[in-house]
């Protein structure tokens, strides 16, 4: 007996895996608040040296602010003053008529900066001083952030297929708010990048868990669907960051916000229930036979609670019982090698493509809010078009796809003028689109190709490989100021290197989610599971 002949008695997609579906999307909404959040905290609003020292000593008597500014601080070719200079001495000389300054002598600004307030009211850059020689600490902080979600991904990981989805789930829950809240306190930059590292930690369980938590409850046919659904959750989270980083341009109470939905997940927690599935095959019957029936009965299959005795579940195929799985039994057997180096390869690609190019959101020529809320839209139809896809022409060719469509996005702005900005935009956000597609299908593909017993394990080791991705992007992105297009041409070979990794990939559609490393490796002897993945294939393409 499988999972899925379970799942077909007590109805695979019913109220049960409904609610389950919302309140997954309830404490997914504020991920892409947090993976994005640097975009606006940690952005340098236009600066200029502090000259109100000089008002003090008395030298700008009878001065207009303007000529404060011309005879204390240089202009820079565009006109605009200079942000990390001022004259050493006042040059009084440039009042009267426009005079060549290049032989004065300059220093760098002995008493802070002055900020423009009209875009941000607080940032990390004022809040700091994190400007001129120190303006690359505001990209130290998202890569900061990303090493601690890479961990937490490895941590997660691990200790959700050992624990249980659900503990480990209330966990991120709890672990991300309380170190988000407790960073906007930072009384120094050291405290909020150790806290922000603590935060991306214990934020990931998140991303992981519910994710594979849904995909185990849920029929072969309505995984794309709630896939999808649960990926939606992204696309609104990152549509509302820009508006409210608009309408809070502090950025604390930015912080404080993105993180408000999960407090309504951790009061929604005790509804959401363990995964059946790692229960059977960690050998905890008489739960997996509460939660099964639980299922039945708010889907209204009472009459199916009957067949779910402790001897019939127990006959579900199960290696598990009382063993401890690791990211050890990734490597131990030569197709969950090739299998884990696949994906996680993968992933590294993905990631980092999409969030090279969710980073660089001024690099074609929108405005900073537009630019962010353009590339959350996108996604809404990218993913409608994913859905339709994925039954079409598969998992794997759409995944390989998609993943070379964002590459040459990518590489044809290289030959596009700057000034061309509309062009610019568009081909940007249809490969923000293109890497949003190659996301969602990779997050459910991914969960489709690892075994139940080792699943979390295996996702926890993708994650980590994209999180390492994320982590790299805004230091890539750092590249352009050695030659302008150069992060976008690495991020198109990483891309295309990725689709044709993908598509070594084994293709999942329509097949039964493997339960143990037997079912991957194709040695369980009691019955062969390639038969029952080929019959799950055809009755999904016959409508069945």
């Amino acid at each position: 007996m499988k999972f899925e002949d379970i799942l077909g008695e007590i109805k695979g997609f019913g109220r049960f895996q409904k609610v389950l579906v919302l309140l997954s999307f309830i404490g997914r909404f504020t991920l892409p608040c947090h993976f994005l959040l640097n975009n606006y905290i940690g952005a340098i609003p236009s600066h200029h040296c502090n000259i109100g020292y000089l008002d003090d000593e008395g030298l700008f008597e009878n001065l207009t602010w303007e000529q404060k500014l011309t005879v204390s601080i240089p202009r820079q070719e565009d006109g605009s003053l200079a942000s990390c200079h001022m004259f050493a001495e006042p040059q009084f000389q440039f009042l009267g008529a426009k005079s060549n300054f290049t032989d004065v002598p300059l220093i760098k600004c002995p008493n802070g900066w002055i900020f423009d307030n009209s875009t941000f009211l607080s940032t990390l850059s004022t809040q700091w001083d994190l400007v001129c020689d120190k303006r690359e600490m505001n990209k130290a902080i998202a890569t900061i952030f990303f090493i601690g979600v890479m961990l937490g991904a490895a941590l997660f990981g691990s200790l959700s297929d050992r624990y249980g989805r659900k503990p480990m789930l209330l966990v991120s829950y709890v672990l991300g708010m309380s170190f988000a809240v407790a960073s906007v306190f930072s009384t120094s930059f050291i405290m909020f990048a150790v806290l922000r590292f603590f935060t991306g930690l214990g934020i990931t369980g998140i991303v992981i868990v519910s994710s594979v938590l849904i995909v185990e409850w849920v029929d072969i046919k309505s995984r794309k669907l709630v896939g999808m659904i649960d990926s939606m959750s992204w696309s609104f989270g990152y549509m509302v960051l820009p508006a409210m980083a608009y309408g809070v341009r502090d950025w604390k109470w930015l912080t404080i916000t993105a993180t408000s939905p999960l407090i309504l997940a951790i009061i929604t927690w005790r509804w959401i229930p363990e995964s059946a599935r790692w229960l059977i095959a960690n050998g905890k019957i008489k739960k997996a036979q509460f939660y099964l029936e639980r299922c039945a009965i708010i889907n209204k299959r009472k009459e199916a609670t009957s067949s779910l005795k402790p001897e019939v579940l127990s006959c579900i195929v199960s290696e598990g019982g009382s063993r401890k799985y690791s990211y050890l039994d990734l490597m131990r057997t030569p197709k969950m090698r090739r299998l884990a180096f696949l994906t996680g390869l993968t992933w590294y690609a993905v990631a980092s493509t999409y969030y090279g190019i969710s980073f660089n959101i001024k690099g074609f020529g929108l405005d900073l809010y537009l630019n962010q809320l353009l590339y959350g839209f996108v996604e809404i139809p990218a993913k409608i078009l994913i859905y339709h896809m994925l039954d079409r022409i598969g998992r794997r060719r759409t995944e390989a796809g998609v993943l070379l469509l964002a590459g040459c996005n990518l590489i044809i702005n290289v030959f596009i003028p700057k000034d061309q900005w509309i062009v610019r935009s568009v081909i940007g956000v249809l490969g923000k689109g293109f890497a949003s597609m190659a996301f969602s299908t990779l997050v459910l593909f991914s969960s489709e190709l690892y075994p139940t017993v080792i699943r979390q394990n295996g996702m926890g080791w993708n994650s980590f490989m994209g999180r390492m991705g994320v982590a790299i992007a805004p230091l890539i992105l750092l590249l352009d100021e050695i030659w302008g297009h150069m992060s976008q041409i690495i991020l198109c070979a990483i891309a295309v290197i990725g689709s044709v990794i993908a598509y070594q990939l084994p293709e999942t559609r329509g097949r039964c989610l493997p339960e143990t490393i037997e079912d991957v490796e194709g040695t369980r002897k009691d019955q062969d599971f390639t038969l029952i993945q080929k019959k799950a294939g055809e009755d999904l393409e016959n409508g069945r």
